[in-house]
């Protein structure tokens, strides 16, 4: 067993080990409310837009108007925008959403093209020769103004077809203790069939419902990205809640157990002082 100066300096190690994990926790805490409030304000504007464009496709003939971003085309070249963390301590997050990108990009027939937000993703592929066309910060406080050079490049990378598919790999947002790890085509856009058949509101549009489609079209691949950033991001800080408060727990059970092997290890040594004590006035005694 170790001595008792050893155990002190190890209690005294996980005990400052539980206060970092624990002050971290609570920064987590924090933000992962915020965060959860902008993922449900978020979700409620990007289904009415949702709704609003199927019902919009269906009354449009698309091979009577132009509207790139409708365009279904041979499928040569493919963008991935990838959203990851800027910092680890996350739990299983990270590994999950770079598992679900690699088995994505191996399963593909077409090549893609990688667009990163946050480093741990860039890193990741970049370590394993994957194309990195740009790597993109972003602060803890998301705005859709910090996202809208990623929609550009990406809408207008479309338009130009320097890719013809874009898809965005996230941690898709479910309650505090579970992220989902998702990749979903977002270009070109796709009518959702069964918001048509639902859809019983005739719908006066001015100028033209050809006009409002083109419009609202790239407003809705602005509305997708900034969601998946929402998403991702209140993603992150539950696991690292959680992660945290896991890590602190285990500091503090630790700690119970190096107190009790504390205990038992200052007793041992009372009690051999006692018998070297006993032991030495029995020999006095037998003089």
């Amino acid at each position: 067993m170790p001595s008792t100066k050893e155990l002190r300096a190890r209690i005294r190690s996980v005990t400052n080990t539980a206060k970092v994990t624990g002050a971290m926790q609570l920064i987590a805490a924090s933000k992962m409310r915020r965060a959860q409030e902008q993922v449900s304000k978020g979700k409620e504007y990007s289904k009415t837009l949702d709704k609003l464009l199927s019902t919009l496709s269906s009354s449009v003939d698309s091979t009577e108007v132009n509207i790139p971003l409708l365009e279904k085309r041979e499928i040569k070249n493919k963008l991935l925008i990838m959203i990851t963390p800027e910092r680890g301590l996350a739990g299983a997050l990270i590994g999950n959403i770079n598992r679900k990108v690699i088995s994505s990009i191996i399963n593909s027939k077409e090549p893609y093209k990688v667009l990163s937000i946050g480093k741990k993703g860039s890193r990741f592929l970049a370590s394993r020769g994957f194309e990195i066309i740009d790597q993109i910060v972003i602060n803890d406080r998301p705005e859709l103004s910090d996202t809208l050079n990623v929609s550009e490049l990406t809408i207008d990378g479309f338009i130009k077809g320097n890719w013809d598919q874009v898809d965005i790999a996230f941690s898709e947002y479910i309650n505090t203790t579970s992220q989902k790890p998702t990749v979903r085509t977002i270009l070109p856009i796709t009518r959702d069939e069964e918001s048509d058949v639902n859809s019983n509101v005739d719908y006066i549009y001015e100028p033209s419902p050809q006009e409002v489609l083109k419009e609202i079209t790239p407003k809705y691949i602005r509305s997708q990205i900034f969601q998946s950033v929402l998403e991702a991001f209140a993603s992150e800080h539950s696991a690292r809640m959680v992660a945290m408060q896991n890590a602190t727990d285990n500091a503090n059970e630790l700690i119970d157990i190096l107190t009790l092997d504390l205990n038992k290890a200052r007793q041992e040594t009372i009690t051999a002082e006692l018998l070297d004590l006993i032991g030495g006035i029995s020999a006095l005694e037998e003089r």
